[in-house]
């Protein structure tokens, strides 16, 4: 699994100008499934990103996680974090997983986050076109990858 995280202000996923879902202050993970992900990359993952201290602390220090700011969480599946740009100008997609099981495994990804952080976690809707609004905040963006544990 790969996820892209980013310290929002708010964050926001529309589909045919419709919103789907919406946060304010929190994260904005868009997630990538491959088909050798397991729940022990759910499990890594999750703990990883519910311990991640990138907000700001009364010295302006990051040392604070999503919990100690009641922060919310946007997950959005985005295969793409798996594009291959090795030959040519078109990226390949054959590393992302194949549908059915990356669509589990964010559904499994989104839970195992609600319950560690004790909030709802707001998502996109699988496999739709959609559009992400977003204010990041820092910006701070952190890139991790379950297979290589960074």
């Amino acid at each position: 699994m790969r996820v892209t995280i980013q310290r929002v202000l708010e964050a926001s996923v529309s589909i045919r100008n419709k919103s789907v879902s919406s946060i304010q202050k929190g994260f904005l993970v868009l997630l990538g499934v491959q088909n050798e992900d397991t729940l022990e990359d759910i499990e890594w993952l999750t703990s990883k990103i519910s311990s991640l201290r990138v907000f700001s602390d009364d010295n302006g220090a990051m040392n604070k996680n999503i919990a100690d700011v009641n922060g919310n969480i946007l997950v959005v599946s985005q295969f793409t974090l798996f594009a291959s740009t090795k030959k040519g100008n078109r990226p390949s997609f054959t590393k992302a997983g194949e549908p059915n099981f990356a669509k589990k495994m964010v559904d499994l990804f989104t839970y195992e986050l609600s319950q560690k952080i004790g909030i709802r976690v707001q998502t996109g809707i699988f496999g739709e076109s959609m559009q992400i609004a977003l204010i990041n905040d820092g910006p701070v963006t952190i890139n991790i990858d379950s297979q290589r544990k960074e």
